[in-house]
């Protein structure tokens, strides 16, 4: 018997809760550690920099040429699991990525940085979309966002322990064993990736159908579930793309997804791969302060985050949760530039960007796999997570390149904040009958009581 989607059943919440205690610590553990290795090079620029004489074009240059690695490798790579299988693959994404981090103390001209750069994001291409799509075979979408939300959680808390840890290593690792401290960053922080990789192969199951810590009960409840959620998706719209993805291609929801993504990823990587750099520049040289001040603003964001995406799970809405806090984001980061003299309010209004901005990913990750199944499932996330980090390379080009130009952040800021509110007006443009649970759940009622053909839903 299908479970129902709106008054779930208390044995289908155990099962869930079963799956996530399983599931969602390890692929955080494993999350920490990869966002770790790529944004860790804004605190080795606080030394880096000076000791191979880069300019700030050089390294925005080479923080963001990581992302174009990334964008032409994601989707090849998302396909590729669907091929290989999650397990296999995973193991396989962060034992090259760990590889080449800890590569990155090799480096001794800016070219050997940019090579490193773009391939530490092919390494990575495919393993954050990857996962999405992965708990996608576990959860039905009308959980996804409270779900994603635990995952994704992992963004803020690997700044939470990771700036203070750089810090640190910053501060106590210069000239240990003949390495400069940044050199000693890198290879730190890659060792627990490296060894991670040996326990996804042990740990992970490639489907709830491999899942011998599921009881046939259990797993009843997931198929049933999912089944529901595939008949659902069925109806939504008779045009979105099942299995094809020459229709994914060409649907333009998937690249308004995509569009929305990027104007959020110009704000986010921007300020991301900066703000240690902010933080010195208003008058803090410590390495260790300049790592617990750099953490500050993101603990802030993942509170946010968690009310946001369960706030949004409880409402079964998805445009406003996404449009108020990119509003929220883009008047902090504006007010962070205006008072940039000054480290108490400049760190209070990165705070609150932060909370805006971190609190709207979990709930506009959820879209892709609302809106497409099956292999466009696959693709579509990978394609919207690539094309929208792409922003990822310009957001910290721009600030580079302006800091050289001006003097100054200021002036970057204010057009980073600029893209993050174009968020809210292109959230839109989504119809909300197509991703909003509560609409979905409100049109699917009839049908599975069979009171209504499938044929005579899904028009646009």
């Amino acid at each position: 018997m299908n479970k129902s989607i709106t008054s779930p059943s208390a044995d289908s919440d155990g099962v869930y809760r079963k799956i996530t205690r399983r599931l969602i610590p390890f692929l955080i553990l494993c999350y920490f550690f990869a966002y770790l290795d790529r944004v860790n090079i804004g605190f080795a620029k606080l030394h880096m920099q000076d000791a191979l004489n880069f300019s700030d074009t050089v390294y925005g240059l080479g923080a963001g040429i990581f992302f174009i690695g990334y964008f032409l490798f994601e989707l090849p790579s998302n396909l590729m699991m669907q091929r290989f299988g999650a397990r296999v693959w995973i193991a396989r994404i962060m034992i090259s990525w760990a590889v080449l981090s800890a590569s990155m103390i090799f480096v001794t001209s800016s070219t050997q940085f940019y090579v490193l750069r773009f391939l530490l994001g092919v390494a990575e291409a495919g393993f954050f979309p990857g996962i999405v799509f992965y708990l996608t075979l576990w959860f039905p979408s009308w959980r996804s966002a409270r779900t994603l939300g635990l995952f994704i959680l992992v963004t803020p808390l690997s700044t939470i322990i990771g700036s203070p840890l750089s810090g640190a290593i910053l501060k106590f690792f210069e000239n240990v064993e003949g390495l400069h401290n940044w050199q000693w960053l890198f290879v730190v922080e890659a060792v627990p990736s490296f060894l991670l990789a040996f326990v996804v192969l042990r740990f992970m199951d490639n489907s709830v159908a491999e899942a011998k810590w599921l009881t046939a009960a259990e797993k009843q409840v997931v198929f049933d579930d999912l089944a529901t959620d595939a008949r659902r998706q069925l109806i939504a719209s008779a045009g979105k793309p099942q299995q094809n993805l020459r229709a994914m291609l060409s649907n333009r929801y998937v690249w308004l997804l995509a569009l929305i993504f990027f104007s959020f990823n110009i704000g986010y990587y921007g300020i991301n791969f900066w703000l240690p750099s902010i933080i010195k520049s208003s008058g803090v040289t410590d390495d260790l302060k300049i790592g617990f001040l750099a953490a500050l603003p993101y603990v802030f964001g993942a509170a946010f985050m968690v009310w946001n995406s369960r706030h949004s799970d409880l409402k079964r809405e998805r445009r406003w949760h996404i449009a108020i806090p990119a509003i929220i984001g883009a008047v902090g980061l504006s007010l962070s530039a205006y008072c940039s003299g000054s480290t108490v309010w400049m760190m209070a209004w990165i705070c609150l960007a932060m909370s805006g901005t971190l609190a709207l990913i979990p709930t506009y990750i959820s879209l892709p796999g609302t809106l497409l199944s099956g292999t466009a499932a696959a693709a579509g996330i990978a394609l919207v997570n690539s094309v929208g980090n792409l922003a990822g390379f310009f957001g910290p080009v721009v600030l580079g390149w302006l800091k050289d130009n001006t003097g100054t952040t200021s002036t970057g800021l204010y057009i980073l904040a600029g893209f993050l509110l174009l968020c809210a007006p292109l959230i839109f443009l989504l119809p909300a009958r197509l991703i909003n649970p509560s609409l979905q759940a409100a049109a699917i009622a009839p049908v599975a009581s069979g009171n209504e053909p499938i044929s005579r839903r899904g028009s646009l």
